[in-house]
């Protein structure tokens, strides 16, 4: 039976009303989309329409999960709102602090030795507080969500950017930072922008070696890192009812990449299936109940051009597998071309690592299929000439492809079986060699592939495939490697092909587990002491921000300009700093140490205006503070992509930065500004850009007035006397202009709970 059932049959029991309600509203068919929108809106059902990509509107989600990384800050800031238990079914996953090396057994112990204070934390406050704890092991949250929590027709939000991944269930599920969780746990409305609808269109069936994880790649390859920028992804078509459940949860997962709001499906008899075989009948049942809700109106699907903001059509039976890289998740190759585009480029050919794995393409049937490959290459006589590691998605995966000897096929090939957890995809594996910095390049099934990303080596050229592409390239070694077309010599001298891979869906004989590594929460927490030790490096309980003084906003210096792509790995890295995501002070050391430059080109190495000398980013900024001296920080395109990480906001606002101002923002760290306190403002003329100079001194007007829709001015004050006057817009309603008035949404929920 599956958790939290009857709240499920609550969502479902009041869907008809709200959907009609809606329906009648807007006057026209519904899509999928706006059917779960409609029905989970905060005040019940629908009296006003909202304007796409322009309406912030307060919604109610179902459910919060958190995972071990994010979930510490996001507590933390939950144990200031004074609530005593949270108010929607909540989880938190330990998958991100468990470092690949020399596999599971070996890894899992250290990583319970050397963060055994973190997870004790985070378990103690998921029992007092009735959230539910998936404990070192588990499996990778947003595989054990789709196995355990996520159903058709939801609405949840979670504290990683790949939350989305439950669209392959037919959910919205958005990521968020640790403030908005808090929120949702607090009892209170979720705000988001009402988003935009992109509408892709499945034709024919996938075939031979093409995966779903080639359509989301040829998606991101058209519409780039931002071009799904507060929408939703919505598929649809013969081609996607082919697909299996969990090939679906791989295309939402990597719409995090095209900077989506969240992508989804309708639901369909893939899912039916799903729920069935991961002991959730009765979602199932209940969802069969009411499935005419749970997909989009017939009319929208025939006439989509009517429906969608943008329409892009895919033909399956055409697809070629391919990969995307280096150092950019759009970065679209089909496999055929990739040999004359490594050439072209210089990029390496040589391949040192083939990775399978990681939130987007570690269920049953990715392993499946990756594992015919590799059974193939021992059976046709071929040996590996890339090393190969696997991090399953779940202990329920694991335990399963190992009865069912897809596990073994890996580990003939002397693969590597990691924990079930993120590691290398996330940063958390402690390759040989890597720091030596050597160029190379690596094959992985992950989602992102930003430099520095997997093992902290600039220089290794990373390229994102489907698990069964990824297979066949780490056996011949080779980058330009077409499994389609060519062929590889075996240990007899003989030249041999592999065939397309296969794979079940789901396991034959159903899955199984002994132990699958959750922890039910205390009935009756109030008694469970949580202690934080005051001279923990790992821990460290928060302090509120400071209100805004109520005046604008003069002398600030300018912190840093950054150059180009600025993602939240190059704002606050992950890998090694992970183990500070629950000590605000320690792991602002790292604050914007990835960010180029723009002055010179290099990374964490900033000019003090205080002193004239050049030192890393956060030691400059916090003698900046020191001097009670407020900064600004300035950035490029689509500042803070990737990961939903709220600390590469938290950071600056800790450290004494007072503002961002960039040419345009990712969807979730502009939001995790606003909630803390910070100002995001974007440049009016990104022309402008171009007239910040190293040694300004920056005031911000107009705050004392500070309104929705009424840019501010900025006044730049260089070092040889002039001034410049830029405008800078922003996105802020009236809500949260008084998120930052209070210092931060928190401020203002803390605020509440005593009155």
């Amino acid at each position: 039976m599956a958790f939290d059932i009857e709240m499920i049959k609550k969502v479902y029991g009041r869907y008809e009303e709200r959907v009609n309600a809606a329906r009648k509203l807007v006057n026209k068919p519904l899509t999928l989309s706006e059917k779960i929108l409609y029905t989970h809106l905060w005040d019940g059902n629908a009296t006003e329409t909202y304007d796409r990509g322009v309406s912030y509107v307060d919604f109610a989600p179902d459910r919060v999960a958190m995972q071990d990384a994010t979930a510490q800050m996001a507590l933390l800031q939950f144990m200031q709102a004074g609530r005593p238990q949270a108010a929607v079914p909540s989880t938190v996953h330990c998958d991100h602090l468990i470092q690949a090396k020399e596999g599971a057994q070996v890894d899992l112990q250290r990583a319970n030795t050397e963060s055994k204070e973190v997870f004790n934390f985070l378990g103690s406050v998921a029992n007092k507080y009735g959230i539910g704890f998936w404990k070192p092991g588990a499996g990778i949250i947003h595989q054990v969500v789709l196995e355990n929590y996520a159903f058709p027709g939801g609405m949840m939000i979670g504290t990683d950017s790949h939350t989305v991944n439950a669209g392959g269930l037919g959910m919205l599920a958005i990521g968020v930072g640790g403030a908005d969780a808090c929120d949702v746990m607090a009892g209170l409305p979720w705000e988001l922008k009402f988003p935009k609808l992109i509408g892709v269109k499945l034709t024919g069936k996938l075939s031979g070696w093409t995966s779903p994880k080639d359509v989301i790649l040829k998606v991101a390859g058209i519409l780039t890192v931002k071009g799904g920028t507060g929408a939703v992804v919505e598929y649809f078509g013969e081609g996607a009812i082919s697909m299996s459940c969990t090939g679906k949860g791989t295309i939402c997962n990597m719409g995090a990449e095209i900077g989506a709001t969240t992508s989804t499906f309708g639901y369909d008899e893939s899912m039916e299936r799903y729920l069935r075989a991961t002991d959730r009948a009765d979602v199932a049942d209940a969802a069969n109940a009411i499935k005419e809700h749970l997909t989009a109106d017939a009319e929208v699907y025939a006439h989509p051009e009517l429906y969608f903001d943008q329409l892009i059509e895919i033909n399956l039976s055409e697809l070629e597998p391919s990969l995307n890289g280096p150092f950019s998740p759009d970065l679209y190759t089909p496999v055929s071309r990739m040999r004359e585009e490594a050439a072209k480029n210089g990029w390496p050919t040589k391949v040192e690592w083939g990775l399978i794995g990681s939130c987007t393409n570690s269920s049953y049937e990715d392993l499946a299929r990756a594992a015919s490959i590799a059974k193939q290459a021992v059976d046709k006589g071929l040996v590996t000439k890339a090393e190969f590691g696997i991090n399953p998605g779940s202990e329920q995966v694991r335990y399963t492809a190992d009865r069912d000897g897809l596990l073994k096929n890996f580990e003939d090939l002397n693969a590597t079986i990691f924990t079930n957890a993120c590691g290398p995809c996330i940063g958390m594996w402690d390759r040989v060699g890597a720091e030596k910095q050597e160029k190379n390049t690596i094959v992985h099934s992950f989602n992102r592939n930003f430099a520095k990303r997997a093992d902290g080596n600039p220089n290794t050229f990373a390229f994102v495939a489907s698990p069964e592409i990824v297979a066949a390239i780490a056996i011949s070694g080779d980058l330009g490697f077409n499994p389609l077309t060519d062929t590889l010599t075996n240990a007899n001298g003989e030249q041999v092909k592999l065939d397309p891979p296969t794979g079940d869906e789901l396991p034959e004989k159903g899955f199984a587990v002994e132990d699958a590594g959750y922890q039910a929460p205390a009935a009756d927490g109030s008694s469970v002491v949580i202690d934080v030790d005051p001279n923990s490096d790992r821990l460290q309980l928060l302090a509120p921000f400071a209100a805004w003084e109520g005046t604008d906003l003069r002398g600030l210096k300018l912190l840093i300009k950054a150059k180009g792509k600025c993602t939240t790995d190059h704002i606050s890295m992950a890998g090694p700093w992970l183990k500070y995501r629950g000590h605000l002070d320690n792991i602002s050391n790292n604050m914007l140490i990835g960010a180029v430059n723009f002055f010179n080109e290099k990374t964490d190495s900033v000019k003090n205006q205080l002193t004239g000398e050049y030192g890393p980013v956060p030691a400059t900024q916090r003698a900046y503070k020191a001097a009670g001296i407020g900064t600004i920080v300035v950035g490029d395109e689509n500042y803070g992509e990737g990961s939903s990480r709220e600390h590469a906001a938290m950071e600056p606002r800790h450290l004494g930065v007072r503002a961002v101002l960039v040419k345009s923002f990712a969807r979730i760290h502009e939001t995790n500004l606003k909630k803390q306190g910070m100002l995001g403002l974007t440049f009016a003329n990104k022309e402008d850009y171009d007239k910040i100079q190293e040694n300004d001194t920056i005031d911000i007007l107009g705050l004392t007035e500070f309104a929705p829709e009424k840019p501010l001015t900025l006044v730049l004050h260089h070092a040889d006397g002039s001034h410049d006057e830029i405008l800078a817009n922003h996105t802020y309603n009236a809500q949260q202009i008084e998120w930052f008035k209070e210092g931060g949404a928190l401020n203002i929920i803390r605020k509440n709970q005593v009155k």
